[in-house]
């Protein structure tokens, strides 16, 4: 899988770009603020519909422009197809072959993205809401379905926390609707959740060996999945459904008198040990950068595992972040392999001969050349 064409129009600080791209190793050079991270950003939100950056799609506008569009050629499957994300002020539209998507859930999954920048290495230390981010993103990419259920899940559970709110201040109404809502929201609650499980069944595979091998054999990696209430992967989803009614009758006031939604996935979190110790709260710096490094080149496997093709890897100013031992694990795991693209403000000081054959593109002001 790769891009072989990008075009973008009023997206960022790009007037307008067209740039062909090499299938193996693209490297992006450029001062601060000149456009490297912008153009490693349109790719990644060609395939999710959405910024990494920001949840504001209008930031994405150049400014005083009325719309910003992004339009890609990829190549997967040995077959080629026109991707296209169009943003203004009355919202997004997404593309497939030309064809305008409705559900977003059509759309994500036809390219294949794995970005590993600076903010990646928080997502050891970082909150529980980055380590839910990066699952539901990935599981995304590989099930799409998952999206529309994690859209249902985030719609309702908004409307449930309004209601809770108003329940809150007058805490004698009736509950009737609370009860309705709750029911929708389980149902959606129980599929990501089972769903959850079964990729970090997946991710645990390839993260574990992938995590020794950077640490010279003397580290081994656990991923744990830690829910709000007691549920568990051995759980069929009919059991969930059953554990969360059960739960949300037995924490029903508790919620109305704080107003808020107690549990369930949006409060779900994932730890991660190392030879049996906390890297979030025990590890040293190494320890969790190997950590987070593990989990992006598991994601790369899984992905060629479930969908048949390698993903494109975007590696936005992180080489520089990792000392030469981790920069050359990361470069000798995709050379040859994964189409990537590579932005640094300099390659002086990383040496390795899969940058030796990169394409190099320079960018200034938003111009490439």
């Amino acid at each position: 899988m790769h891009i072989s064409e990008l075009n973008l129009t009023n997206y960022r600080n790009y007037d307008y770009l067209k740039v062909k791209f090499d299938d193996k190793i693209n490297v992006i050079i450029g001062e601060n603020a000149q456009g490297k991270t912008n153009l490693m950003e349109s790719i990644y939100v060609l395939a999710f519909s959405k910024s990494h950056r920001t949840t504001r799609d209008k930031e994405l506008i150049q400014w005083e422009q009325e719309y910003a569009k992004i339009e890609g050629s990829v190549y997967k499957r040995k077959q080629k197809f026109p991707l296209e994300m169009q943003f203004s002020s009355r919202g997004k539209k997404a593309k497939l072959n030309h064809l305008e998507q409705r559900r977003l859930s059509d759309y994500i999954g036809a390219l294949n993205v794995v970005m590993f920048a600076p903010e990646d290495l928080n997502l050891v230390k970082g909150s529980p809401q980055v380590r839910r981010r990066f699952i539901d993103m990935e599981i995304g990419q590989v099930q799409p379905i998952y999206i529309y259920h994690l859209g249902q899940y985030q719609k309702i559970l908004k409307q449930r926390n309004h209601l809770l709110k108003q329940l809150q201040r007058n805490q004698r109404a009736d509950r009737t609707m609370l009860k309705v809502i709750t029911d929708q929201l389980i149902e959606h609650a129980a599929v990501l959740v089972e769903r959850r499980f079964l990729f970090l069944e997946l991710l645990r595979k390839w993260a574990d060996p992938i995590h020794t091998g950077i640490s010279r054999g003397i580290e081994k990696l656990e991923i744990i999945y830690h829910p709000s209430t007691n549920v568990s992967e051995d759980h069929n989803r009919e059991k969930l459904v059953n554990i969360y009614y059960e739960k949300f009758e037995e924490i029903e006031q508790k919620e109305v008198e704080r107003g808020n939604t107690l549990i369930g996935p949006h409060r779900d979190d994932l730890l991660f040990f190392v030879n049996g110790k906390d890297v979030q709260s025990y590890g040293s710096q190494g320890q969790q950068r190997t950590t987070a490094l593990s989990l992006k080149l598991a994601e790369i496997e899984l992905i060629k595992n479930e969908v048949g093709e390698y993903p494109i890897l975007l590696l936005d100013d992180v080489l520089s972040e990792l000392d030469d031992f981790r920069q050359s694990h990361l470069l000798n795991t995709i050379q040859g392999k994964v189409q990537t693209f590579v932005s640094t403000t300099s390659v002086d000081g990383i040496k390795h001969e899969t940058l030796d054959k990169a394409e190099l593109f320079r960018v200034h002001q938003g111009i490439i050349d």
